[in-house]
Parts: structure tokens; C-alpha cells; sequence
């Protein structure tokens, strides 16, 4: 029964490796750039153009966060300890464009993976009453 369990656990790391080897460089700094936005490391410019008449409609800048949940949620850093979620609603004629302002040094090499404690262990306050 060990063994199998062994052999199992072999196995897997060996698949693990041999799909961590399969990304391309391109695949690995663009999933790295993609940890660092989420991280508000990266400086962006995001438009919203609206398709028929060529209008801009909104326009945020800033060390941003996208994400799509039906609209494009956007999270950006103002500063220490101040961050600003916004909603941008799209429609079938309505676009975005999100440019990277500035380049960032990411490994082609290595997975960038973060580690945040403060995530892991929950941060609860204690209220006790008196009886």
C-alpha cells in the first residue's frame, strides 16, 4: 500500500515538472506581468471606447487590477493602504483598451508565486460582553 501511494506521489511530481517545462517564454512572462498587475506593480492605462461613434467613454490610470465579471472590475492602488474599485460597464458596442505604461523586469525562467500570511490566517476582532 505504501508503495503505491509512493509510486502515486512520484508520478505526479514527475507530470507536475514535465507541464511546468512546457510554457513558452512568452507564456511565463506574460503569466508573471499578470501576478505583478495583481499585485499593483504595474502601471496601466485603461480606455473604454464606445464603437459606433469612436467617443471615449472612460478613462483610468493608475497601478490597476482588471478583472471580468460580465463588466470590467477594475481595483487600483492610490496609495499606501488606499485602493479604489471601479465598475465599467460593457455592451455589445462598447470596448477597452489596457496599455502597460511602462516596462517591468519579470523572469522568463522562473513562476513567480506569492505567499501573503495575512491571507492565510484570518484577521478576526474579539468582542466580549459582559453577562
Amino acid at each position: 500500500m505504501k508503495k503505491r501511494v509512493l509510486v502515486a506521489i512520484a508520478g505526479a511530481a514527475v507530470l507536475g515538472l514535465v507541464l511546468v517545462g512546457c510554457s513558452s517564454d512568452a507564456q511565463k512572462a506574460s503569466t508573471n506581468l499578470s501576478t505583478a498587475a495583481d499585485n499593483f506593480e504595474v502601471q496601466r492605462m485603461i480606455v473604454g471606447i464606445n464603437g459606433i461613434t469612436d467617443e471615449v467613454l472612460f478613462s483610468v490610470e493608475g497601478r490597476c487590477s482588471m478583472e471580468r465579471d460580465g463588466d470590467l472590475v477594475v481595483t487600483c492602488k492610490h496609495g499606501e493602504g488606499d485602493y479604489r474599485k471601479h465598475y465599467l460597464g460593457l455592451s455589445d458596442n462598447v470596448t477597452y483598451v489596457s496599455t502597460q505604461l511602462e516596462g517591468i523586469d519579470v523572469s522568463v525562467y522562473h513562476t513567480r508565486i506569492i505567499l501573503k500570511p495575512q491571507n492565510i490566517l484570518p484577521d478576526f476582532d474579539l468582542s466580549v460582553g459582559k453577562k
